[in-house]
């Protein structure tokens, strides 16, 4: 082989690597919360503060109706319970397996990771937007660019398939448009 061919093959190989982490960067790394948040939580009640008003939106009211806020609530159904016995899990309401998904304290994780949220708040807004400590000032947050760069995650159909899949025991395919209708709460000017 000649230091030409040599030379081709690592070129095509250099270029196929950036492809592949290119597409792996769009399709998980862009606005997925990571597991072990670089931003401290600040809990749904904080948010509230200025995310209850009929002027910014009303999405702590929004949120509260929604079954993201009973997530936590629903593992103690029979049906959860049940779900969790033939998993081997004797307290779903109690299980990082079931809470990673249930529970914001977890993060998508199997262990708690904050404790400034209680476990049985559910599915509330940082588990979508992100810790929200650095962005939760007004000033901050009415800046788009400088709340994103303070941590504020602007979720996609890739943020909600975290536990929208089908490792979930209870999975049934996802339509990100109709199910982001019944949970999108945005800002009115954002309208």
């Amino acid at each position: 082989m000649t230091k030409t061919n040599i030379f081709k093959i690592g070129f095509v190989l250099l270029l196929f690597s950036v492809f592949v982490l290119s597409i792996y960067y769009l399709e998980v790394g862009a606005q997925t919360p990571a597991a072990v948040p670089e931003h401290e939580f600040i809990g749904a009640a904080k948010c509230a503060l200025c995310h209850k008003k009929d002027e910014t939106g009303k999405q702590y009211i929004i949120w509260q109706e929604s079954l993201h806020a009973k997530a936590y609530e629903s593992l103690g159904t029979d049906a959860a319970k049940k779900i969790a016995a033939e998993r081997g899990i004797d307290d779903p309401q109690k299980s990082g397996e079931c809470l990673i998904c249930h529970s914001t304290a977890y993060y998508f994780t199997k262990e708690r990771v904050t404790e400034a949220i209680p476990v049985e708040e559910g599915i509330s807004c940082e588990t979508c937007h992100g810790p929200g400590k650095d962005y939760m000032k007004k000033t901050v947050m009415q800046d788009r660019e400088e709340s994103v760069a303070a941590g504020l995650i602007i979720p996609n159909e890739t943020t909600c398939l975290q536990c929208h899949n089908e490792q979930s025991p209870n999975y049934k395919p996802f339509n990100f448009e109709e199910f982001w209708g019944k949970i999108k709460h945005p800002i009115p000017e954002a309208q």
